[in-house]
């Protein structure tokens, strides 16, 4: 008996590491995997699902990068470069940057599920458009219809995961959402490169149209998932809430009475309703001027802005849109050579991604940031000497050597900046502020792609490989801010991450959960999940 006490107490410590001691004491124990229930399989398939929404936007990336490779499309296109090539790929990110404000507005008036089918709507109409387009003022509406897909996906997909996870769950499930855009981008690279070989137009209009294809395999998900308990609690539809946390978090069958057994059920309503109470004592309402307001949500708004132009100004651009200008540079000129590298740099980052977003509670999420900056600066340093090499020398050699060093500066850049960048924003703000937040992340994340898309050519083709040097003195100052910024968020519930910011008792921590401990009666229907590895 007291070797199985000291295992459950060691048990419950390594859980409280990743949600806080609170929830660690009501967490349901039998000792039984959590993917041999049920209920938390079907919650999982939808959260997980609901990643391969970020697939959208990855292949639309790596898509246009691999249609500049083709003749067809340049020829179609009348041979875009410089500020006219930059426009045709900024207008995608224009239109995502306009949508944010509305879909911030949508998620606290209409909760977050419903709007994910309006980003189904825009993407059917953008793939068929930019697919059968006749010229190419029609691809050029297409991309600013394909954009709007970006903005509803990723500013309601992201909240509806984080609030409907299992809490042991939440860190890795959050980071995944991400990861999507690999999957995206590696089907395109790989299509792209199947299709090259077209003689006519269709080397193109093929890969366009299949960009349905992975949000089509979403959309039962999309359609069945449950809406966020903690949107349902702000509107007063407690009973709703409690029934989706009693069947997908303990297994209850959403029977009506059920929370009442449930200690975990319990445990997580009051937190919820405590917090979302509080926040509206504070402020009755909320407008974007309230995430800057307080000391605490200015950090956060500091943080929200500052990652979002990190992940796009660390040199990720260049290489996401213009990998085949890139290789140029350094005499990598062949279409199929540009396109089977593509290819494997995709496979490698998804690879890489899936690592890293399992590794987030083990390792923690400034552990990851700052493993990611300064991996990304020595990468970067070694790519522009090389490039510097190569254009003063021209040895095939040198420029073949560049490859290498754009996997490591990918695979270091996937270590955080493409898990975390949509799981992080999502953690830090409380609920009433969460959606604006978020898109205050988005926001700048697109701002950073559209400056980036359009003066990144213009750049290449004036000063070259030179141009790397810039991105190299941006990543020293992005480690330096990393590192004085950005908090651990570790070990804390979403309705906790005051304590690391505002530096006050978390609603629920400690007396909550001895009150549940002392009174909550011990269900015979337990289950264990402990959590994702």
């Amino acid at each position: 008996m007291g070797k199985r006490a000291t295992t459950t107490e060691q048990k419950k410590s390594r859980v409280a590491a990743f949600v806080g001691e609170g929830l660690a004491q009501v967490l349901p124990d039998d000792g039984i995997p959590w993917y041999r229930h049920s209920h938390l399989l079907l919650l999982n398939y939808y959260l997980f699902s609901l990643t391969l929404l970020s697939a959208a936007n990855g292949y639309d990336g790596t898509l246009m990068n691999g249609l500049q490779a083709l003749t067809q499309w340049k020829d179609f296109m009348d041979q875009p470069q410089g500020a006219w090539l930059g426009f045709i790929n900024a207008i995608q990110a224009l239109s995502t940057t306009l949508a944010y404000p509305v879909v911030a507005f949508f998620a606290n008036r209409w909760g977050r599920k419903r709007g994910l089918l309006v980003g189904y709507f825009f993407l059917l109409l953008g793939a068929l458009l930019q697919a059968f387009t006749p010229d190419a003022a029609g691809f050029i509406v297409a991309r600013f219809f394909l954009g709007q897909p970006s903005s509803w996906w990723s500013g309601l997909a992201p909240l509806l995961i984080t609030e409907l996870s299992y809490p042991t769950h939440r860190g890795i499930t959050t980071a995944f959402y991400n990861c999507g855009w690999y999957v995206g981008s590696l089907l395109a690279a790989w299509i792209t490169y199947g299709t090259r070989d077209h003689g006519d137009s269709w080397a193109w209009r093929i890969p366009s149209l299949l960009q349905v294809g992975i949000p089509l395999v979403a959309l039962p998900a999309a359609l069945l998932v449950p809406e966020s308990p903690r949107y349902l609690v702000s509107q007063g539809r407690r009973a709703e809430a409690a029934r989706i946390l009693s069947r997908f978090h303990a297994g209850g069958g959403g029977a009506g009475g059920e929370e009442a057994e449930s200690p975990l059920v319990r445990f997580e309503l009051e937190e919820i309703e405590t917090t979302i109470r509080e926040e509206r004592d504070i402020a009755s309402s909320t407008s974007w001027l309230d995430l800057v307001r307080t000391p605490a949500n200015r950090h956060r708004s500091a943080i929200s802005v500052s990652l979002g132009l990190f992940a796009q100004w660390n040199g990720v651009g260049v290489v996401s849109y213009y990998l085949a200008l890139v290789l140029t540079t350094v005499g990598i000129t062949s279409v199929t050579d540009q396109t089977l590298i593509s290819g494997f740099l995709q496979l490698w980052n998804l690879l890489v991604t899936i690592v890293a977003a399992s590794s987030v509670d083990r390792f923690g999420r400034r552990t990851l940031f700052l493993t990611s900056c300064v991996g990304m600066l020595v990468s970067f340093v070694l790519i522009s000497g090389l490039s510097g090499s190569f254009a003063v020398s021209g040895k095939h050699a040198t420029g073949i050597a560049v490859v290498p060093m754009l996997f490591l500066y990918y695979g270091f850049y996937d270590i955080a900046f493409t898990p975390l960048v949509i799981s992080y924003p999502a953690e830090i703000w409380p609920y009433t502020l969460r959606a604006r937040g978020c898109a205050l992340t988005q926001l700048s994340t697109y701002a950073g792609i559209f400056f980036n898309t359009f003066v990144n050519p213009i750049a290449l083709d004036a000063i070259g490989w030179k141009y790397y040097v810039v991105f190299a003195v941006i990543l020293v100052f992005i480690l330096i801010t990393v590192y004085f910024l950005y908090p651990e968020t570790r070990g804390h519930s979403l309705e906790e991450m005051a304590v690391v910011f505002d530096k006050t008792l978390a609603v629920g921590k400690g007396e909550l959960a001895a009150k549940e401990e002392q009174n909550a009666p011990k269900p015979q229907l337990e289950t264990s999940h402990d959590e994702m590895a």
